[in-house]
């Protein structure tokens, strides 16, 4: 079964990249590592990036990319993969190259039809984030909405081995890749709450302390940065968090605090009932525009690359 390191990174395609490289940069608080053929490399770790902005013609989500733990887990992970009916593809070394990674593979999550990437390394040359507005401390997860719920959680956990958290019944699967022990970095959702089309639903940010999401308060609405959700308390993680827009309409959030599992005899999914409550232990809502921009965009054939 895969095993892996974290979730790597995260491309996005934005509308117009000039404008939205301030946002990522000075009010979200990522750290701009290189502006490349079209491409804008942003990290909040010690990694070359987190976070890749691409010129579209509509916003959404690219590709989600996870870091394995090793080169020789490539294989087993794309053996698996094949052994499930799925094409996989390696991008050549000069491509992979291009994105500061090592030998990369690429396959297409048949429900919502999500590139998936998976690496064991990015060429890091020396780099060490550096905060400035916001303390982030990892790329904390993506949740898509899916539209058949119940096909994709078993995709995610039988074949990608995702192991459930807990659940809001009906809505949400909050997974982890195991074995990393963060409680979720990757959410299930559930399509039929955006008129049963998949879409991205947010991208999270762990920050460090509850004081790099105090000074957001402040500094999103001087900004002018809608905020469509927060501050509150997730239930299933107990994570404080914070939902904001960034220029394209697409949803961000900041997070502090998440419940860790061990590799080992993990405590059983819990399966939490499809009301307010379970989303937001302060009773709070979410405004209408939460969640309700980015598509899935096609992966282009030629950036697949090879297959195996």
């Amino acid at each position: 079964m895969i095993r892996y390191k974290k979730l790597g990174y995260v491309a996005l395609g934005v509308r117009d990249i000039q404008k939205s490289i301030p946002y990522y940069r000075d009010t979200l608080g990522l750290q701009l590592n290189a502006e490349e053929n079209d491409n804008a490399f942003f990290s909040c770790s010690d990694d070359h990036h987190n976070v890749v902005l691409c010129n579209s013609s509509e916003p959404g989500l690219l590709r989600v990319a996870w870091e394995l733990e090793s080169d020789d887990e490539l294989d087993r992970a794309a053996a698996h993969l094949k052994s499930h009916g799925l094409e996989v593809y390696e991008i050549p070394a000069e491509e992979s190259a291009a994105i500061h990674q090592g030998r990369t593979l690429r396959f297409q999550e048949p429900n919502a039809g999500i590139c998936c990437e998976f690496y064991s390394q990015q060429h890091k040359r020396g780099l060490n984030y550096k905060a400035t507005v916001t303390n982030i401390a990892r790329l904390g997860h993506v949740v898509v909405n899916f539209p058949d719920w119940p096909v994709a959680v078993k995709f995610f956990q039988e074949v990608m081995n995702f192991k459930a958290s807990d659940y809001v019944d009906g809505f949400i699967a909050f997974m982890r890749c195991y074995p990393n022990r963060f409680h979720h970095s990757f959410g299930v959702g559930n399509a039929k709450l955006r008129g049963g089309k998949a879409g991205l639903h947010h991208v999270n940010f762990m920050v460090t302390d509850m004081d790099d999401i105090g000074r957001a308060l402040n500094r999103m609405p001087a900004n002018d940065v809608p905020v469509v959700f927060g501050p509150g308390r997730h239930p299933p993680s107990g994570s404080i968090f914070y939902y904001f827009l960034e220029p394209d309409g697409m949803t961000l959030e900041y997070s502090f605090g998440m419940e860790e599992f061990p590799e080992e005899n993990p405590r059983k999914p819990r399966v939490l009932e499809p009301r307010p409550d379970s989303v937001d232990y302060w009773g709070g809502s979410p405004k209408e525009d939460f969640a309700s921009a980015g598509e899935i965009l096609p992966a282009q054939p030629q950036l697949l690359g090879n297959k195996l």
